[in-house]
């Protein structure tokens, strides 16, 4: 598939909904809200790519994605994210520390539903 076919393919429903969502808060919701929607994200990518890394891949491309995710690089942004996420957390208040975890669990769901969309192959059904 070329870049311009990829380009003009339409992001499968639950993809839509999940970048949509991100827009949302990002736009509308505070820096911690918005750092609490994207954790997810860095965070089980990271994970991912650990457990990957364990098992590796005779595919070259999948194991370039293993290596970007599963490696050093990736992991020190990752605990960079982490680290700023608890020292803000430590000066926020209850509120705002409900309304980011409630963002990082909707968002948790999403990247479930991202991993599965793309192994179901989902599609719109209209």
């Amino acid at each position: 598939m070329s870049g311009d076919e990829l380009s003009a393919t339409p992001l499968c429903p639950s993809n839509l909904a999940y970048t949509s969502y991100l827009l949302s808060v990002a736009y509308g919701g505070s820096f911690a809200e918005a750092l609490g929607a994207v954790l997810p994200c860095y965070w089980i990518y990271w994970e991912v790519g650990k457990a990957l890394a364990r098992r590796r891949s005779p595919e070259p491309l999948y194991q370039r994605w293993i290596d970007t995710y599963g490696g050093e690089e990736f992991a020190e942004i990752v605990r960079a994210v982490l680290a700023l996420t608890d020292r803000l957390g430590m000066r926020m208040s209850e509120d705002e520390r409900e309304a980011m975890t409630e963002r990082f669990q909707v968002t948790s769901r999403y990247e479930w539903m991202f991993w599965d969309a793309a192994w179901r192959r989902q599609d719109w059904p209209v």
